[in-house]
């Protein structure tokens, strides 16, 4: 059978960064991440044997002090206070995509707060990257995840609207056109900004060409991961032999009777490393 790794799949160019140098920073000694490092356990696990430490704020209440890496999701601008005061020697990830989509939205808040205007954020409630995004603006921005959350808005203030980094562009755009004939409809401008990250919202047209290609898709990716939701919700409406695996261990011998060809594709956030263990694990069981 032929066995192939999605070319496209792996790190994005913030992760792939963020990991390098906490590798770069492990080597003179520990260190301890902000959070999760991504959301695939094997990597995190992984970067744990090499000596970092994982803090996570909704387990434990004080603050690290020592060398603390921020990562990619980046942060609000309270963490970097209060790890200041405890401290810590900063040492910030924050992918350069979400950083700028961070100081645009501070530099529109700025500007636009004594005019009355409503700051949108499209994305999911309670993500890392939201939660750095709307502490730009005192948390005040509305985060809408679809369209039942339309009821917060005020459609008689003006508003800009942005997107989480990690959100698929197509749906932000449809949403977008949703809510720019309602603001229209009482009279109201909403300015639309382009904020998704291209390398992440560009895999879906690929990935969907990639699982129409092989008779099976084995997607892999951590069980946290809300990108590996998607982008396997993609595999699997164009390909209905889709499986998503965690790990090799998870992978079922019978998915494969009677296919030709197999591809193996993962998250943004799953380690290229662990998508070649997948290849040779199903190598072993197919030969």
């Amino acid at each position: 059978m032929e066995i192939i790794i999605d070319p496209d799949s792996g790190f994005c160019f913030g992760v792939r960064k963020a990991i390098q140098l906490a590798e770069e920073q492990l080597v003179d000694g520990e260190l301890t991440c902000l959070g999760e490092m991504v959301h695939n356990e094997a990597e995190v696990a992984r970067l744990e044997t090499m000596g970092m430490k994982t803090f996570l704020p909704e387990k434990e209440k004080k603050i690290p002090s020592g060398r603390v890496l921020i990562r990619a999701h980046g942060e609000p601008p309270e963490t970097y206070e209060r790890l200041k005061k405890a401290g810590a020697e900063i040492i910030d990830a924050t992918c350069p995509i979400v950083l700028k989509l961070q100081q645009k939205i501070k530099e529109i808040y700025k500007e636009e707060s004594a005019r009355n205007t409503q700051i949108l954020i499209f994305g999911k409630p309670g993500h890392p990257e939201v939660i750095g995004l709307n502490g730009q603006t005192n948390y005040s921005a509305l985060v809408i995840a679809d369209e039942s959350d339309f009821v917060k808005i005020d459609f008689n203030r003006p508003a800009h609207i942005f997107s989480q980094t990690t959100m698929d562009a197509e749906a932000y755009q449809k949403l977008a056109n949703q809510l720019s004939a309602l603001f229209s409809a009482h009279r109201q401008n909403l300015k639309v900004h382009p904020s998704s990250c291209r390398q992440v919202s560009g895999r879906v047209e690929g990935l969907r060409n990639f699982a129409k290609a092989v008779d099976v898709v084995v997607f892999v990716s951590g069980k946290n991961s809300s990108n590996g939701k998607a982008l396997y919700e993609v595999c699997s409406s164009v390909n209905p032999r889709s499986f998503k695996i965690s790990v090799p261990e998870e992978i079922d011998a019978g998915w494969f009777s009677g296919m030709r060809s197999c591809g193996i594709s993962g998250a943004t956030s799953t380690p290229p490393w662990l998508l070649a263990q997948v290849a040779e694990a199903i190598k072993r069981i197919t030969t």
